[in-house]
């Protein structure tokens, strides 16, 4: 049977635990060798399990619209820092006393 990528997706889940009978089991491998997409799909079902099963916590940080900009002012500043101090692409640098 050829499948079409949403019913892949409909048995993803079965597929990694591998609770979906062999024929399907079958056809969903030979759907995954061609299908870059649904390829991807698997891969990162697979990461977010991988993720939500690790037993370490981590704390999420809300990030306010302040500290974005704060963050972005800051870099632009130093970018504007770094332009100033450094010759323009392409372009060299002469001393004061030589000829134009």
């Amino acid at each position: 049977m050829k499948l079409d990528c949403k019913h892949v997706w409909e048995h993803i889940s079965d597929y990694i635990d591998k609770t979906v009978d062999a024929e399907l089991r079958k056809d969903i491998e030979l759907h995954l060798e061609h299908c870059e997409i649904c390829s991807a799909v698997l891969d990162s079902t697979r990461n977010i399990l991988i993720l939500t099963a690790d037993d370490r916590t981590f704390e999420l940080r809300w990030i306010t619209q302040r500290d974005c900009m704060s963050v972005w002012k800051r870099k632009s500043r130093n970018q504007s820092r770094t332009r100033r101090e450094a010759p323009e692409v392409g372009k060299t640098q002469r001393p004061a006393n030589s000829i134009r």
